[in-house]
């Protein structure tokens, strides 16, 4: 293998790693909702139309795991669970912005505008 093929596919994997944190129809909108203030589970998944409970509770998990959240115990009576975005989590606005531009032209495109 080349070293430009070698480069080539180290993009490849890491544009593939980043798909797998934040893709699928699900993880986004979790971000955008939690960083938007709501911080526990049912205020989520009222922000969400038509995610399931078990849907998001999956998807907390993952990015948690992937420390772009973090879950928080608030010792109150009840006990609450609290989300919140990461500092972490928060670096994704970098590369939010151009996909959000890019969205916007592909969508125009496909309209033919």
């Amino acid at each position: 293998m080349t070293t430009e093929e070698k480069r080539f596919q180290e993009k490849i994997n890491a544009i593939q790693d980043t798909m797998f944190v934040i893709g699928g129809k699900w993880k986004i909108p979790i971000i955008l909702s939690i960083y938007s203030g709501n911080k526990r589970f049912n205020d989520i998944s009222n922000s969400i139309p038509k995610i399931t409970n078990r849907v998001l509770s999956k998807e907390l998990k993952h990015l948690e795991e992937n420390f772009l959240i973090t879950r928080s115990i608030v010792s109150d009576y009840p006990v609450r669970i609290e989300y919140t975005v990461t500092s972490y989590g928060l670096g994704l606005d970098e590369i939010a912005k151009p996909l959000e531009r890019w969205g916007k032209k592909h969508k125009l495109k496909i309209k033919g505008e």
